[in-house]
């Protein structure tokens, strides 16, 4: 399908907008991980996507806007299991749910998760935007949190920013070094059954150096 490149009264409805946006982030995805930003052109984009190059235009200004826009999906997805996280929760189901959904986001969008990782170790020029006083902001509120719920005797007396920076490199581990995981372990590609085990052994480990109880599965 054709989409027009700029008449505002011809734009696709919702549905069709989002299902074209999502066939060219996941085509995008596949050349960012496999050629990096700098070696990734929209052309390349356009023909795995199997759509016009002026489609890609239409919905993404450039390379660099579609390449930002993946960025901005990985954070909302990871930020949005712990944008609601409260001191009246039960830290052993908060963290046990956010362990959860970090892996599962590891096991559906590895790719997304290797480009991200990839973007910060080569300095995350792309991403100083989303580092600033609105992000540390956040942090510093999640931190807050696990603060309270130790002060209130909820759990042990440890590092709240060390903690979530476990948090999120133990269970992105999943999706940016599946290579070597799956090498260690004699398949090509990490299982369910896999991603389900890797689950609950870190659901264990990092809940009992919390001094808490893994929630009943």
């Amino acid at each position: 399908m054709n989409v027009p490149a700029s008449p505002a009264d011809n734009k696709p409805n919702g549905r069709i907008r989002q299902r074209n946006e999502e066939v060219i982030l996941a085509a995008a995805a596949k050349e960012f991980a496999r050629h990096g930003y700098k070696g990734t052109s929209i052309s390349a984009i356009a023909v795995r996507a199997k759509l016009p190059k002026a489609n890609l235009h239409y919905y993404f200004t450039n390379k660099l806007g579609l390449y930002i826009a993946l960025m901005e999906n990985v954070l909302l997805d990871w930020n949005r299991t712990f944008d609601a996280l409260s001191v009246d929760d039960d830290p052993a189901e908060a963290l046990a749910r956010y362990i959860h959904a970090k892996m599962e986001f590891s096991r559906k969008q590895p790719l997304a998760s290797r480009i991200f990782a990839m973007e910060v170790i080569s300095g995350g020029a792309y991403l100083s935007q989303y580092f600033g006083e609105d992000y540390r902001a956040w942090f510093r509120g999640r931190a807050a949190v696990f603060d309270a719920w130790i002060a209130a005797g909820k759990m042990d007396a440890i590092d709240p920013v060390h903690l979530i920076f476990l948090l999120w490199g133990s269970t992105q581990h999943y999706a940016d070094y599946a290579g070597q995981i799956g090498r260690l372990l004699g398949t090509k590609r990490l299982s369910r059954t896999d991603f389900d085990a890797a689950t609950t052994t870190l659901t264990h480990i990092i809940l009992k150096g919390c001094g808490l109880k893994p929630p009943a599965q």
